[in-house]
């Protein structure tokens, strides 16, 4: 504080920076004069071509059009009624499960013993 103190003895409080009267009154006719003389130029209307109209449609279905075409090429398959079998498939190994492990895995899938039923007869169907 005693910086501050010292700044506010020596120099005082008063604004030093003063604008000039009826400054900003003048300042727009004085601007204005200063500019040079330019004629305003006349727009002219052009009529769009045809092409000029199609072209934002054109390009859309370009884009759609190009869209579809890397969704096929990305999700080609040679043979669709070929069965592909999966990795885990191939590595499967039978593995013998003891029973209590059965019927425990079994009355945690809350399932009663129809519904049980009619599920390993769909499995045993395909």
């Amino acid at each position: 504080m005693k910086e501050e103190d010292k700044l506010l003895k020596r120099f005082g409080t008063e604004n030093k920076f003063t604008v000039p009267e009826n400054y900003f009154e003048q300042l727009t006719s004085e601007v204005m004069d200063k500019l040079p003389e330019h004629e305003s130029s006349k727009f002219e209307y052009k009529e769009p071509t045809v092409w000029e109209r199609f072209k934002p449609w054109v390009y859309m279905a370009a884009m759609f059009i190009g869209a579809a075409l890397i969704i096929r090429v990305a999700s080609y398959n040679p043979n669709p009624f070929e069965q592909k079998e999966s990795p885990v498939a191939e590595n499967a190994t039978e593995q013998l499960i003891s029973d209590e492990y059965l019927d425990y895995a079994l009355s945690q899938s809350m399932l009663d013993d129809y519904s049980l039923y009619v599920y390993l007869t769909d499995a045993n169907a395909e």
